[in-house]
């Protein structure tokens, strides 16, 4: 008997071929389209073919992003979570192997009773005794059909979401901090700009006041002098709490209180510099690379697997057994009266099959809604990150035409300076050349914030960040 439960848990070993369709990569999904995994359309002229570095944000080569980078990845709560999420789909991973191993279990119980003599048709009282019952069972799920082996390949294919979701929020996290810290530093640069725009407004002011004493100026000129300075300055709390705003989101993103922000990211007056073409790689790499594009391709292939779990449902559910053990009485125990075994094959089979099939209609519908999510997110990958360059090219268009005109007005405050020093023009005439300058430079501060603003959001688009 033995030999032949043997026999058949190596037939069981064996196995049949799993139920349900193997999974590979639809051909035609929208990944496998040649359009998709060549070069990118915009952004050809400011843009390098080579693959987007490990850690993209060290490239602007600025130690304190890059401590705060490195902080935000150690700390932050939305990397716990998907840390946390991650082990969760480790756990049920390791639960679904759990079912292809043996199920051993003990069971044990001791009472004292008196049985129901009316029950077996008597009436005489039986004895009461002590009664006990031990015994150990084994069973084996020969899963000759795979639903157990489908499973399994559902939760690794979940799992593996689970990392590529994990990595998408570390991508995130990583541009979040990157846009906060330019945010920051950009805030001071027009800070300071408008700083040095009131402090030409003041000197002005002081020239018409002079003018106005002698007669050869109106009064209201003194007074639109003065309004213009308060304009000025009522830009200054906007600019100074945008700055500080942007210190409270890297706090938090570094997992601390905004209140425990660090005061010293304050200083920063420079905008973030990347003074090379934007390293992007090709569609292929960047499908590669995505975090959303590879989770969405294990999800369908989670789905496909799931196919099998539910068709295999069609079949008979076959497990192998062996039980020994010993019930009765206490003063019988492990007597031959006492003493039992089982073995044997338990077959349990789901004969409802307009519910199975029912089951396998819902999973390949949701195999194909996964397909088209899929395909959806690879086309949205593709569409960012064209967006992203078209609009980094055209404000770097922009900023040429601006930094041309800040350099003009710079050499005409230049030759009206050398003017009012030769004594053919008066201080008003040089200050409001210098406005026009101040004016310019700060135009061109905005647009910097604009450019550090698109340099993050490409390399958010390309999902990089680490191999």
């Amino acid at each position: 008997m033995i030999r032949r439960f043997a026999v058949l848990t190596a037939l069981g070993l064996t196995g049949c071929t799993a139920a349900g369709p193997d999974y590979h990569l639809p051909e035609r999904a929208a990944i496998n389209a040649p359009a998709a995994n060549g070069a990118f359309v915009s952004g050809a002229a400011v843009t390098a073919a080579q693959e987007p570095p490990d850690h993209w944000w060290k490239l602007f080569d600025d130690p304190v992003l890059d401590r705060l980078v490195e902080g935000a990845l150690a700390a932050n709560t939305d990397l716990r979570v998907a840390d946390a999420n991650l082990e969760r789909a480790e756990a049920l991973l390791a639960e679904a192997h759990g079912a292809r191993q043996a199920d051993p279990a003990i069971d044990a119980s001791a009472s004292y009773v008196q049985q129901s003599a009316e029950s077996y048709l008597q009436h005489v009282q039986p004895p009461e005794r002590p009664i006990y019952n031990a015994g150990i069972g084994i069973s084996y799920d020969l899963d000759l059909f795979g639903r157990l082996r489908r499973g399994i390949e559902a939760a690794s294919a979940e799992g593996e979401a689970a990392v590529a979701a994990r990595d998408l929020v570390r991508v995130n996290v990583a541009a979040e901090t990157v846009r906060a810290y330019a945010d920051l530093c950009n805030a001071g640069n027009q800070i300071a700009v408008v700083d040095r725009l009131i402090a030409l407004q003041q000197d002005s002011l002081r020239l018409t006041r002079q003018l106005v004493a002698h007669g050869r100026s109106p009064d209201f000129e003194r007074d639109r002098q003065q309004t213009a300075i308060e304009t000025l300055q009522a830009r200054l709390p906007r600019l100074g709490a945008g700055q500080r705003n942007a210190a409270f989101r890297i706090a938090t993103l570094m997992g601390q209180p905004p209140a425990a922000f660090d005061r010293s990211l304050l200083a920063c007056r420079a905008p973030l510099r990347l003074d090379r073409p934007l390293p992007v790689g090709d569609g292929q790499a960047l499908l590669r690379r995505r975090p959303d594009v590879r989770a969405a391709e294990r999800r369908l292939a989670a789905a496909t697997a799931r196919i099998g779990v539910a068709t295999a449902a069609l079949y008979p559910d076959i497990k192998l057994g062996a039980s020994i053990g010993s019930q009765g009485a206490v003063v019988d125990m492990l007597s031959p009266l006492t003493n039992r075994f089982a073995i044997g094959p338990l077959i349990s089979w789901d004969l409802r099959r307009s519910v199975v099939r029912a089951r396998i209609a819902g999973a390949d519908a949701d195999a194909r809604a996964r397909l088209a999510g899929f395909d959806g997110t690879v086309l949205t990958a593709l569409r960012e990150v064209e967006t992203t360059l078209d609009t980094y090219a055209a404000d770097l268009d922009r900023l040429k035409g601006l930094e041309a005109a800040s350099r003009t007005a710079a050499t005409v405050a230049a030759r009206t300076d050398q003017l009012r020093r030769g004594g053919k023009l008066g201080g008003l005439a040089t200050i409001d050349a210098e406005r026009g300058r101040l004016a310019a430079d700060e135009a061109v501060a905005a647009a910097r914030a604009d450019i550090n603003a698109d340099q993050v959001a490409v390399f958010l688009a390309l999902g990089g960040g680490w191999s």
